[in-house]
């Protein structure tokens, strides 16, 4: 008895089944999404479920948009964006997939969510599935329990319609929705056709199925004897039972669309407060006549398109006046800056996965400075809307100004942060502020709350530069926290500085680190021509979209073409200090003779005493002299700072006649001179052309 019951309790050799196993008998294919990479990998049964051959595939998951309409992929992203955001450690759904004959099957996914011990999402772990079979036998149920003849009841497609167009924020959003998602579905109608009233005409804007377009009808009056212009008119929808009833209504239309086998149709007015703003037509090949029930239900969504519709242009209007908005915000121009070439880009936010974008707070701008001089500005102000983008503006000019003024690089940013502060304004900003000499290569760089900037070396690579920082701008001075840090970079001949927003750099469930990493891979493996790797960053973050705008600016010192230095000596002269004035006479003289300049020696000397007296006579404090070779020794520059904002002016000669003859003389004798602004102060300066190797 033993001996029978060990032999009907035997076990097959390939028991217990392998996972693997269980999923295909149950129709399932498995993937694992890596979201610090991106990359998706899928097994073969998940191919087969998109309908997609394994050299069809790369592992992006964009790659499948091939295969999900685009509504449907809206759709999912939303929700697995909630899923990351709120904690959730799952999500399941159900979407459309289009095989590559063009029929629609109904598809299921669920995903597990892994993340790290603090919380942040890391890979999600899934399922997908054929679901036709599971849909069609429950709706098959549901006709046997409420009859063949009794379709979706009015509530239920309306529901489904208005859940659907909740997401749409375009006007193309809408057209997709109706199309890709449950619209044409439910209604049983093949096709689409769709125009907006502007300016007493209608333009088509959805054409019905590929290659039924019917020549003339992109735009046309309401007076025409088409059945669009004839709802709109009315205000009353238009039943079409029969084709015959087709073309005895409309004989101009009807000869062009007869190979489409349209056996009846449904005209609607979208209207919004009791106004057209349009017309929406729905063609049926495979029935004839509309049931009361049916021209209720029609009728309602038409109500629901056109409030979605409405919405959609009211967006689409105030996404056009942003942008423009921001556009005037940004600098119109990118001045040239002589040793470098500089690259700039913007892309504005993909809100919500949408294709519309949204305004953004992100701005660059490159301020001109005296003595071979730039400022390099990236930032961005919280938010994205109008105000934004007006913050931004106001933000940016009076940088610009502070910087032109010739402020130091901290007091910039902290005049910055107290202007900000005391708008009516609740918003702050980050901001990282870079001044550089070309004629060096020192860059002095002040951070307020922004991402470190990236050097890139002559050999490709490229690192991420660690700089002290402050608050944001707003933050900054709300807490009295205004000293901001000031760290010094080298940028050599043939480098390039970069300094991005945060949009380029942040991914879903990477932290910024990882994002500096990547990003600072790519730019080591781009294009040496900064417009070419500023358009390589730009195109990646496009594919990549996102919720955050991206603004760029790359700065290359030029190795040959780069004003290249002979010295630079600086001599500090206080008031009433009789050695200092002498030792910076003899500065002079030794850095004229040591540099070439023997030809104008006396003409030098001359001038650069007559700078330093007249600073130290009609202003009060010290004086700070400096001399530059320039352009390789071929070029001298004096320049004498001092505290006093007032500006040198002519004079008549005194009855001595040594007094007064000081701007005549510098004017004579010098190549080019003028006065600069530096913070509360000025810079007189001038230059001499010398002869090399004199």
């Amino acid at each position: 008895m033993a001996d029978r019951g060990a032999s009907a309790l035997s076990l097959p050799d390939d028991w217990p089944a392998h996972a693997d196993s269980a999923l295909a008998l149950n129709r399932m294919g498995t993937f694992d999404w890596d979201l610090g990479t991106g990359l998706m990998t899928m097994d073969a049964r998940a191919h087969e479920v998109f309908d997609v051959l394994p050299e069809e595939y790369d592992d992006h998951p964009e790659t499948l948009g091939l295969r999900v309409p685009p509504g449907e992929a809206r759709r999912l992203d939303a929700m697995v964006s909630q899923a990351l955001k709120d904690g959730s450690e799952n999500y399941g759904a159900y979407f459309r997939v289009r095989c590559r004959d063009g029929t629609l099957r109904w598809t299921h996914t669920q995903g597990y969510i892994r993340r790290d011990e603090t919380g942040r999402p890391r890979r999600i772990i899934g399922i997908v599935r054929d679901a036709t079979p599971e849909l069609a036998e429950s709706e098959a149920h549901s006709r046997r329990l409420m009859g063949d003849d009794v379709r979706l009841d009015q509530s239920s497609v309306i529901q489904m319609a208005t859940a659907a167009l909740a997401h749409a924020r375009t006007v193309q959003d809408v057209i997709d929705v109706i199309k890709d998602t449950h619209g044409l579905t439910h209604l049983g109608a093949t096709s689409l056709v769709m125009g907006l009233v502007e300016a007493g005409r209608i333009r088509l804007i959805a054409e019905g199925p590929t290659g039924s377009f019917v020549p003339g009808t992109d735009v046309t009056g309401i007076d025409e004897p088409y059945p669009m212009s004839e709802v709109v008119r009315t205000l009353s929808p238009r039943f079409i039972e029969s084709p015959e009833e087709f073309a005895a209504g409309y004989p101009i239309l009807w000869p062009h669309i007869t190979d489409l086998k349209i056996t009846a149709a449904a005209y609607l007015p979208l209207i919004v407060q009791a106004r057209p703003i349009g017309a929406m037509g729905l063609l049926y090949n495979d029935r004839q006549g509309f049931s009361a029930e049916e021209r209720n239900i029609l009728v309602a969504l038409g109500s629901s398109i056109a409030q979605s519709l409405q919405r959609a242009m009211f967006y689409e209007q105030e996404k056009d006046i942003a942008q423009g908005l921001q556009q005037a915000m940004l600098p119109r121009t990118i001045p040239s800056v002589r040793g470098a070439d500089v690259a700039v880009r913007y892309r504005a936010a993909t809100i919500g996965g949408s294709q519309g974008r949204d305004i953004g707070g992100d701005w660059y701008d490159l301020i001109p400075l005296p003595g071979g001089r730039v400022g390099a500005v990236i930032g961005d102000v919280q938010g994205h809307d109008t105000h934004a983008a007006a913050v931004m503006g106001q933000l940016r000019i009076v940088l610009r100004a502070y910087a032109a003024e010739g402020h130091t690089p901290a007091t910039v940013m902290a005049r910055a942060s107290v202007f900000l502060h005391e708008l009516d304004t609740d918003r702050f900003a980050t901001c990282l502020y870079a001044e550089a000499d070309l004629a060096t290569g020192v860059v002095q760089v002040v951070r307020a709350g922004h991402i470190d900037p990236l050097v890139r070396q002559t050999d490709g690579t490229c690192r991420r530069v660690t700089v002290a920082g402050g608050l944001p701008l707003g933050l900054s001075a709300e807490f009295g926290s205004l000293e901001y840090p000031v760290s010094t970079i080298e940028l050599d001949p043939g480098h390039t500085l970069l300094l991005c927003t945060d949009g380029l750099v942040e991914q879903p469930g990477a932290d910024l680190d990882d994002g500096m990493r990547t990003l600072t891979s790519l730019i080591a493996s781009g294009p040496e021509d900064v417009k070419r790797l500023a358009d390589m960053l730009i195109d990646l973050a496009e594919e990549r979209g996102g919720d955050d705008d991206v603004a760029l600016l790359l700065l290359h010192r030029r190795g040959m073409d780069a004003p290249q230095t002979g010295g630079r000596l600086q001599q500090h002269v206080a008031s009433g200090d009789p050695e200092a004035l002498r030792e910076a006479r003899r500065m002079v003289r030794t850095a004229v003779r040591a540099w070439g300049a023997r030809d104008r020696a006396e003409e030098i000397v001359l001038v650069a005493d007559e700078m330093i007296t007249n600073a130290l006579m009609h202003t009060e404090g010290a004086s700070i002299v400096t001399l530059r070779s320039l352009a390789g020794g071929r070029r001298l520059r004096v320049e004498v700072e001092d505290s006093s904002s007032a500006l040198p002016r002519r004079r008549e000669a005194g009855d001595s006649g040594v007094s007064g003859r000081g701007l005549l003389l510098v004017d004579l004798l010098t190549d080019d001179w003028g006065v600069e602004a530096r913070g509360g102060g000025k810079c007189v300066w001038c230059e001499f052309e010398v002869a090399q190797g004199t």
